[in-house]
């Protein structure tokens, strides 16, 4: 090539022969280039793309070059298709072992695999017990669960789990099931509070009426009163005050401030 590019143009220096090289390696590298981007003349196991312009390679081949080959397909698997990757993934049922071949998953006695086919789950009335199914045993006053952890099972309403066993709720005199699955298994009826184990009536004093909070005495004063030991006594409302939200308090009104328990003008 050089031979004949030097009797073609004698005259060319060694400058200019580093400068025709360059050029050429470009075109060279280009070429490939371009036929990895599929674009040229189809290869062998080739086809046009159904969009744009160029080929792409046939399910089962890919691009190597200008060229399409095949993919190595180990048994249980397909052709993805893809440009990336390996070109081909697992059937359903089976896992990669290294990057070379699929192997079948072990599914255990009283399993089945999950609709992903990647993984396996216990029928219903079994457990997971590391890489098997085991039984549950049911309690009496209890239910099977869709946990796939945990004991499998869940104590009807009204029993509380004890150990392997589901055991009945102590609910007190005015107190009721709370259908919680953690914190407090009963609560008091409206008018008593909690108390140990038992639910006491709320003591109602003059001007107050039922609180429904679960904090506090169970009782609030009405508006216009403020609690003081246990009963409710009439707010003494100063001049330009007036009863805040709760109507338990008051505030001075705009443009007076708080001075020795009166609203007073300036500072």
């Amino acid at each position: 090539m050089k031979a004949f590019v030097a009797r073609a143009i004698p005259h060319i220096t060694r400058h200019g022969w580093a400068v025709l090289a360059t050029g050429f390696m470009i075109s060279i590298l280009g070429f490939q280039v371009v036929a990895q981007d599929g674009v040229g003349p189809i290869p062998e196991n080739g086809q046009e793309r159904s969009y744009g312009e160029g080929w792409d390679c046939k399910l089962g081949y890919k691009v190597n070059g200008a060229a399409c080959v095949a993919i190595d397909i180990p048994d249980n698997a397909y052709a993805t298709g893809r440009s990336y990757g390996p070109g081909w993934a697992c059937r359903r049922g089976y896992q990669n072992v290294g990057t070379t071949s699929c192997k079948a998953i072990p599914v255990p006695e009283n399993a089945f695999l999950r609709s992903s086919g990647q993984d396996w789950q216990c029928d219903r009335g079994y457990r997971e017990d590391r890489d098997d199914c085991v039984a549950i045993v049911l309690p009496e006053n209890a239910y099977l669960n869709e946990e796939p952890s945990g004991s499998g099972w869940t104590c009807d309403r009204g029993f509380t789990p004890s150990a392997d066993a589901c055991v009945p709720i102590a609910v007190p005199e005015n107190g009721y099931l709370t259908n919680s699955a953690y914190g407090a298994e009963w609560a008091c009826e409206r008018g008593f509070f909690a108390i140990d184990d038992r639910c006491n009536a709320v003591v109602l004093p003059a001007n107050s009426f039922l609180d429904p909070a679960s904090y506090g005495p169970g009782w609030r004063c009405e508006r216009g009163y403020e609690a003081r030991n246990s009963v409710c006594v009439a707010i003494n409302l100063p001049a330009n005050a007036h009863l805040d939200r709760s109507g338990n308090r008051w505030s001075c009104d705009s443009g007076f401030h708080l001075k020795n328990g009166e609203c007073t003008l300036g500072r």
